[in-house]
């Protein structure tokens, strides 16, 4: 399935979560793998403070390996449905696995990307890089 994730950098960690994504570390132990990094580059850091981003999780509770290392660096997550679990390939059993390849949040990432700034550039920015 995938989630749109709504956070706010929590106060004093933009420096380490930076750090994180530089050295590729954000994450590691996870079953997640490589997409906490993935996540990062696509997160929209809006004027508010809030930060978007599309998240593939496979989790039966929304988040729950991705949780804790989010709530590292992040405020409390806010976690949606990013579209109509009723078409959703993996949690219907029709294809195991399909969000890993799946457009079905492509209008929804690709509204995204135009709107805030990236998160990273706004942290580099931030941090003088």
């Amino acid at each position: 399935m995938r989630y749109l994730v709504t956070a706010r950098v929590k106060p004093g960690k933009e420096s380490d979560l930076l750090a994180a994504v530089e050295a590729g570390t954000l994450g590691a132990g996870s079953v997640a793998g490589d997409e906490y990094l993935r996540n990062m580059r696509a997160a929209r850091l809006y004027d508010d403070g809030r930060v978007k981003w599309v998240e593939v999780c496979f989790c039966d509770v929304p988040l729950a390996e991705e949780r804790p290392f989010w709530e590292a660096f992040f405020e409390p997550v806010r976690v949606k449905d990013a579209h109509a679990r009723s078409r959703c390939r993996d949690l219907d059993g029709t294809e195991p696995w399909a969000c890993c390849g799946c457009a079905c949040t492509m209008r929804l990432e690709n509204r995204l990307a135009g709107e805030g700034v990236g998160l990273l550039d706004a942290l580099r920015q931030a941090a003088g890089r």
